[in-house]
């Protein structure tokens, strides 16, 4: 595929905007699957609701949308191994083998030390260009005691952020 001189200059713009690094998991009938992803953010609180987007060529894509509920992970710095895994899909592999896994109120997995996990179900959905846009409907929040070092994005490799400590 030739992209043109926009896209190439959008997508080196978007590769300069740090994000948070996702991991996106469903069980359900479609079965358990997982991807990593960026475009996550908040909407309202009221109802406390997610914007999740997702590339309609991803083979999880289908999957949620069929599973209609999905938990956010947002990754520690200390995930970014197990980000790699998700990052890439290999038939046959049990990519829920790597990190310690819980149940959410949805079925949707749980990653035990993420630094938070939302536990959704898909309410409406938007396609845009090749993504679609997820509302997600918050259905639990799981929050650690403490969150560890962030993980974000930006300029196409991973940095781990520091939580500012009040003296």
């Amino acid at each position: 595929m030739d992209l043109t001189q926009s896209q190439l200059d959008f997508r080196e713009g978007m590769s300069r905007m740090g994000a948070g690094v996702n991991l996106i998991t469903t069980d359900g009938p479609a079965g358990k699957h997982g991807l990593v992803a960026s475009a996550v953010c908040s909407v309202t609180d009221a109802p406390p609701t997610l914007l999740v987007c997702v590339n309609r060529s991803a083979f999880v894509h289908d999957k949620l949308l069929d599973n209609r509920a999905l938990c956010v992970n947002v990754l520690a710095a200390h995930h970014q191994d197990l980000s790699d895994v998700f990052a890439r899909f290999v038939p046959g592999v049990d990519r829920f083998s790597h990190g310690t896994w819980t149940t959410a109120k949805t079925n949707a997995p749980v990653l035990q030390d993420a630094n938070v996990a939302f536990d959704c179900r898909i309410g409406s959905v938007v396609e845009q260009g090749s993504h679609s846009v997820m509302f997600c409907n918050i259905q639990a929040v799981h929050l650690p005691e403490k969150s560890d070092r962030g993980l974000v994005y930006f300029s196409r490799d991973y940095h781990h952020l520091e939580a500012h400590q009040d003296a």
